[in-house]
């Protein structure tokens, strides 16, 4: 039988000493790892042997997982009914929802959306406006805002758009816009189906997405159809050459209307702002008029902040969505804009409010806008302690039992939702007990997280940690590095987990790179150095800060550029730093990086340095002089002093 050639932990003779909670443990893993693999013989296997394991939701929940497909209802309702109110039930029910969706059980769906707590699935999304659209309700302006993400559509979303196409809640323009986001996001099959909608060649449009250059060969056309196809291969090919694309697009202009070249001069300014040539503001001048997607619309927003344009960057802002209008980066950069073209040297009326607005958010753009108002960043002052009292009950709380045993177990992920889970509903003074409970556990990932939770009731030490302070401070001190730097950067790396592993296998708290390691150990005279020392605490921090010691001699001390270059490597900031001309604010630099990781690591990186130097040195502190401007390799010091730029 199948089952009894299976690896097990009971394969082993019952005299090998191993720990039987471990063994559990083990088959616990196999069981994941079956359910991931889609193996029902396997799933059952060890499902049968976890009778007694204390964590018995998850065993039944990868047990139902594996024939979901399948099950019956009343079965999926008994797991529900047994294991209310549990973060594993909701994801269960998240599931089922997929599910009852494909079925086009809208009776049974209907009834259990609302009673989804996390609604955070966008295919569940895309089938709960479709279950209304069907019953003839108007859904099309949610479903507008909801489409923008092709690579995440999947049967749910493309059904939304197919039902809305054919009740006449989508127009072609609709349809259009959703074929352009196919071609922008690299998404072949999503672009085939909408295509179909609109009585288009399928094949085509793939492979205007996967070949441009075959189909910008075969020319424009003649049609709506032909040019909407062309103007997708122009953007594509954008994406390898810059310049092929646009001659494309020259050669074909004079069949083309007026919008539709706008069009593919969106998508050529697009494609042409990830490469910061200097030609993308000429590119951007050329689509003005055309649709832009989200992406679209923030990346001309920064090109004309990198230009100095202040009345392009207001007027770009005002035409986004209210809901981007909203992110405290375009809220900061409009009030800005204000301020310069008004000449004022401090914010008043329209841009004082917008900066008040979000200055007391404890990031990046919050500190920014304090600073604009004249105020610089503090630490504010902690409440009364929290007593062990009020921590007790955390460890009696099974979803922090829960989360502990999977934080021991290494499963970060189902850990963390459980943790997460289990602060729903707790009050500003609990999430500290909470993050307290997470600190004396040795969990400092949720210990910061948790704390980062409270607005009324904060405590910076709990959000801002600083272990192993006894290795870093002799390590900082003699390379004469700013500790507060460093600790900015291991809370964006890895949040203080020690036994942290990238995807492309970054180790530990600073998240060295294997290749990295061996390079910075040869440099510094380590010579036994071998990969796993990454995963020691001390080799760690030794090699971490020696590489940005480095990095930051390379980038002439700019903390900014050197951030940049530990995230996205010294060779892409040369590149980008190529690009510059002259001195430029460093927020303007950071908030037009291409990478939008680098870009968020950046913010993120310099925003907790500010407030561990607060922390540290027990006084205010100025991020944006922590940020200063960036320069082309060879300025000096005083010619950088003695540029003016932005509204300064």
């Amino acid at each position: 039988m199948a089952a009894a050639c299976l690896a097990s932990p009971w394969s082993r003779a019952d005299d090998s000493g191993i720990d039987s909670s471990r063994k559990e443990d083990d088959a616990f893993l196999l069981l994941r790892d079956a359910v991931r693999q889609d193996d029902a013989s396997k799933v059952a296997f060890y499902a049968d042997r976890l009778a007694n394991y204390q964590i018995p939701s998850y065993v039944d929940y990868y047990r139902l997982k594996s024939h979901l497909r399948d099950a019956a209802n009343s079965e999926v309702r008994e797991f529900l009914r047994r294991y209310e109110g549990s973060a594993i039930a909701d994801r269960l029910r998240n599931d089922w929802l997929l599910e009852l969706g494909r079925k086009r059980d809208w009776t049974t769906f209907d009834e259990q959306q609302p009673l989804f707590v996390l609604n955070d699935d966008t295919q569940v999304k895309c089938y709960g406006l479709l279950s209304r659209a069907l019953k003839g309700q108007r859904v099309a302006e949610q479903a507008r805002v909801l489409l923008v993400n092709p690579t995440v559509y999947g049967e749910a979303c493309s059904s939304l758009i197919a039902t809305l196409a054919q009740n006449g809640q989508f127009d072609s323009e609709d349809l259009w816009t959703q074929v352009r986001l196919a071609g922008q996001f690299d998404a072949t099959g999503p672009g085939k189906r909408t295509m179909l909608l609109l009585g288009g060649p399928e094949k085509r449009i793939g492979q205007a997405i996967d070949l441009p250059a075959i189909a910008l060969a075969k020319g424009v056309g003649s049609g709506r159809i032909d040019h909407e196809i062309y103007l997708v291969a122009v953007g594509r090919m954008a994406r390898t050459s810059v310049k092929l694309a646009a001659l494309a697009l020259q050669k074909a202009a004079p069949r083309l209307t007026a919008q539709e070249q706008a069009i593919g001069w969106g998508n050529i300014a697009l494609a042409s702002s990830y490469s910061l040539a200097p030609e993308t503001a000429d590119y951007w001048r050329k689509a003005a008029g055309a649709p832009l997607s989200l992406e679209a619309q923030q990346w001309r927003v920064r090109y004309a902040l990198r230009a100095g344009d202040w009345k392009q960057v207001r007027a770009g802002i005002r035409a986004m969505p209210q809901a981007l209008r909203n992110d405290p980066a375009w809220i900061y950069w409009q009030a800005r804009a204000l301020m310069a073209e008004s000449g004022a040297s401090q914010p008043t009326g329209e841009a004082a409010q917008l900066l008040r607005g979000i200055s007391d958010q404890s990031n990046f753009y919050g500190q920014l806008a304090l600073e604009e108002l004249g105020q610089l960043i503090t630490i504010p002052p902690a409440g009364p302690p929290i007593t062990q009292a009020e921590i007790t009950p955390f460890a009696a709380d099974p979803n922090f039992q829960r989360a502990l045993k999977f934080f021991s177990m290494r499963l970060r992920f189902e850990g963390t939702r459980e943790w997460n889970w289990a602060l729903r509903g707790l009050s500003e003074r609990q999430h500290l007990a909470a993050a307290e409970f997470a600190r004396q556990n040795n969990i400092l990932d949720r210990m910061v997280s948790t704390s980062e939770k409270t607005r009324i009731q904060v405590d910076y030490t709990q959000r801002f940690p600083s272990p192993h302070d006894d290795i870093m401070h002799p390590a900082t001190q003699t390379l004469g590095l700013d500790k507060a730097w460093v600790y900015g950067l291991i809370r964006q790396e890895s949040r203080f987990i020690m036994d942290s592993q990238s995807s492309v296998g970054a180790s530990g708290l600073m998240q060295v790179m294997p290749s990295t390691g061996r390079w910075v150990a040869k440099k510094i005279g380590l010579t036994d150095f071998v990969q796993n020392m990454l995963s020691d605490v001390r080799t760690n921090i030794l090699l971490g800060t020696n590489y940005m010691n480095m990095v930051l001699g390379s980038m002439d001390g700019s903390q900014t550029l050197a951030t940049a270059a530990y995230n996205a490597g010294p060779g892409r900031l040369r590149s980008w730093r190529a690009t510059l001309d002259k001195p430029m604010e460093s927020a303007v630099f950071i908030e037009s990086i291409p990478y939008p990781e680098t870009r968020t690591y950046v913010k993120n990186v310099m925003s907790n340095a500010t407030y561990y130097a607060a922390l540290f040195e027990g006084r205010p502190q100025s991020l944006k002089a922590r940020l200063g401007t960036v320069a082309p390799k060879g300025y000096s010091t005083q010619e950088q002093q003695e540029t003016s730029f932005g509204s300064r």
